[in-house]
């Protein structure tokens, strides 16, 4: 199974590492929706997906401009 880690990239550059072994990911217009097969889902508001790197396995989250 492929699983994915989801970070959250800052204004001033960094990154937050969100959830590892993310299996669902849900994303609309007023955030995402992030799970695992046994954790709860997590909803992070006011970001978008910025990049996805499948050979890596990460997913970069970014705020949405306003």
């Amino acid at each position: 199974m492929c699983q994915i880690s989801v970070i959250r990239a800052t204004v001033g550059g960094e990154t937050e590492k969100i959830m590892d072994n993310v299996t669902l990911l849900e994303a609309d217009p007023g955030g995402v929706t992030v799970s695992t097969l046994f954790d709860p889902e997590l909803r992070v508001e006011g970001v978008k997906v910025k990049k996805i790197d499948f050979m890596g396995g990460i997913v970069t989250l970014a705020p949405v401009e306003k």
